[in-house]
């Protein structure tokens, strides 16, 4: 029994000081924040910034049909190598060009009371197209076209590096949120005190809408690409102490 008592006799002040530093931070903790003593205020604001777009993604298809299988597949290979060598001839460089679909779809006839049959083979395969230069997108799908792409949709506008924009956004969001707290503080008969919490929401980016384009005859008039102007938008959620 001398053995047992003198054992936890040890055990309790060893826990205690393990226990110490772990119970001695939840007051610094709470000092580092003070409780807040007058009116709470939340605001919600935002920012934008606009800006040029300086990337355009494209995506360029070829849709091959045979009456067997591997004909439409080797058609298909021959009309996107085709597409592919004319994009990197153009300037485009491997890391912006990637494959994103390839199918084979077998083709039906339908006759009422009887079972469909295969009339042949479609194959058709896609790849997606980075330009860095938005000018010279358009006379690169019409040379797409002229290689054997004959499905053509785009382009999806965007800026390649927000960050910069991003920041700029941040500090318009914080000083509207300011703004309207200050108004409100007025309105109130207080003033503002202190900003008592910050959190970010949502990044957006607002593209220029554009049209879907398509595939055209060679005959028809170059295509051409306007980049206008994209917004860049963040929204922060801000908390504000009044008295």
């Amino acid at each position: 029994m001398g053995d047992n008592t003198r054992n936890i006799a040890l055990v309790v002040p060893l826990a205690l000081a393990l226990m110490g530093p772990a119970a001695a931070q939840e007051p610094a903790e709470a000092t580092m924040r003070p409780p807040m003593a007058g009116t709470r205020l939340d605001v919600i604001a935002s920012g934008e910034v606009s800006a040029v777009p300086d990337i355009a993604t494209i995506g360029a298809g070829v849709v091959t049909q045979a009456a067997t299988a591997a004909t439409a597949m080797s058609d298909n290979a021959r009309r996107t190598a085709a597409t592919v060598a004319a994009i990197r001839k153009a300037g485009v460089a491997d890391r912006d060009i990637q494959t994103t679909a390839i199918s084979l779809n077998p083709q039906y006839r339908y006759a009422d009371n009887q079972p469909p049959v295969i009339t042949g083979y479609q194959a058709s395969s896609r790849v997606s197209v980075r330009f860095r230069d938005i000018k010279a997108a358009g006379p690169i799908l019409d040379s797409l076209v002229a290689a054997g792409a004959n499905q053509i949709d785009g382009p999806a506008l965007s800026i390649d590096r927000p960050e910069p924009l991003l920041d700029q956004a941040r500090e318009k969001a914080i000083a509207a949120a300011r703004a309207r707290a200050a108004l409100y503080a007025r309105a109130a008969g207080l003033r503002v005190t202190r900003i008592v919490a910050i959190s970010e929401g949502s990044y957006d980016a607002i593209p220029r809408p554009m049209q879907m384009m398509m595939a055209r005859a060679k005959e028809s008039a170059d295509s051409s690409i306007e980049a206008g102007e994209q917004k860049v938008a963040i929204s922060v959620s801000v908390t504000f102490e009044l008295n």
